[in-house]
């Protein structure tokens, strides 16, 4: 690292002082007029090693957690929010550490094991602007421990509505702040117990600059005309009801293309079903109970017994006795299942049907469906953002199977609004595929 280098680090380390910045909200760097970064002094990134005011201890108990929450209450401006889970380590997608930082309160780690309830956290920041990356992924185990938003800024989506080309983290603090965060310990077993310092550093970090960035990309979204956008675009996030369950999850089992035969589907739905009890029971990731692999192979041979269950890959000589039976009794039930209950092929859906059968079934839709996709994808271009961001293809598909009866402006913002379209996306959109639908 340059001299210049280590004073810029030395000064971001340093608590803020709270001054208004003219720079594109960075204390080292700005983004400049074409959504670049310029660094800090030379424009080389400079590693974030330390945050601000050092590690803070991990809230582990009711009387730390009495004070945390008194802090961000008091605290000012928007609150950093950040959870780790220990996906392909443990069942389900449960938070095991949560991460925060607002003006004046300073950043905290709160294990949520130790609290499983944060409702008065949440209840505290209730009124307040909660900043997070990638929200729709931590918004779920989040509310399962009572924090939940009213008013958040999502510091990738606002990413991808500016342009950027990667929007992770890291990229963007380095892309806007001109900073270097580690990203090595993201897919670490977050259920450990004590967390080891350097995963305690990383995850301090990870909420460090969640506010700074947060302050450039809504300067970045103003001069782009986007901010609005960008506000539609959060409100839709927070005041979204919480996904209802998977329909028949076992279908989305990692293979299931090969698997082509009801009685077979029938034995992924039954060792799918097994292992998930049994990942659920010893609090780990299904994964590590049966792969998916497995499952696969065992549905294609449907084994007679437990000695050519043995055979198949995914079963070897690690596995005991046990285990085997209890896969081996799987199978079994789905070959004696009627045929009455065997699970249909596809997964049935209420939309309309894949596009590559539209050109058989209907001709027509599928000319339309090629116009406005082509239609989305230029403005998509000019807009300088991601197509699925102006308009997701699934609503896109929607309007072109069953287009209006009338093709006007009104109506086709009526059938992109019934799909949940946001305004934006409306005034956007609607335009291009007036000009498709109206070419059939």
């Amino acid at each position: 690292m340059t001299d210049a280098q280590e004073t810029a680090a030395d000064s971001r380390l340093r608590p803020s002082t709270g001054a208004p910045r003219d720079d594109g909200g960075s204390p080292g760097g700005s983004v400049d007029g074409s959504g670049g970064a310029v660094g800090p002094v030379d424009g080389t990134p400079v590693p974030l090693l330390e945050p601000r005011e050092g590690i803070p201890p991990v809230t582990v108990d009711e009387a730390a957690l009495a004070q945390v929450v008194a802090a961000f209450a008091e605290g000012s401006g928007p609150v950093a929010v950040d959870a780790e889970r220990a996906s392909g380590y443990r069942y389900g997608q449960r938070a095991y550490l949560v991460q925060l930082r607002r003006e004046g309160a300073g950043s905290a780690l709160v294990d949520p094991v130790a609290c499983p309830d944060l409702t008065a956290l949440g209840d505290a920041l209730a009124d307040t602007e909660w900043v997070l990356h990638a929200a729709t992924q931590d918004l779920p185990c989040l509310r399962d421990i009572g924090m939940v938003p009213t008013r958040l800024f999502d510091t990738e989506l606002a990413g991808r509505l500016a342009g950027f080309p990667r929007v992770g983290l890291g990229a963007m603090v380095e892309n806007v702040l001109g900073y270097v965060l580690e990203k090595g310990h993201s897919a670490v077993d977050w259920s450990t117990r004590p967390l080891p310092e350097p995963w305690l550093r990383y995850a301090a970090l990870d909420v460090e600059l969640l506010v700074d960035l947060r302050d450039a990309l809504e300067k970045e979204l103003d001069r782009q005309g986007k901010l609005d956008w960008a506000h539609q675009e959060f409100e839709a996030i927070a005041t979204a009801p919480p996904a209802p369950p998977r329909k028949d999850p076992w279908r989305r089992t990692s293979g299931m293309h090969k698997v082509r035969r009801r009685r077979q589907m029938a034995v992924v739905r039954e060792l799918w079903t097994a292992r998930d009890r049994v990942a659920q029971r010893r609090d780990v990731s299904p994964g590590k109970v049966l792969g998916d692999a497995a499952i696969v192979e065992a549905a294609l041979a449907t084994p007679a017994n437990v000695h050519a269950l043995a055979g198949l890959p995914g079963f070897g000589h690690r596995m005991g006795r046990r285990q085997l039976e209890q896969w081996q009794a799987a199978i079994d039930r789905a070959k004696a299942l009627p045929d009455s209950e065997l699970p249909q092929p596809g997964q049935p859906t209420a939309g309309p049907p894949p596009p590559r059968a539209w050109a058989d079934k209907d001709p027509a839709a599928a000319a339309r469906l090629s116009a406005a996709r082509a239609a989305v994808t230029a403005l998509a271009e000019n807009l300088n953002m991601p197509q699925e961001n102006l308009i997701t293809p699934d609503t896109v598909r929607r309007v072109c199977w069953e287009p209006p009866g009338t093709v006007d402006p009104d109506s086709v913002a009526a059938a992109l609004a019934s799909h949940g379209a946001r305004r934006w996306q409306i005034e956007q959109v609607t335009p291009a595929l007036v000009t498709a639908l109206s070419a059939r």
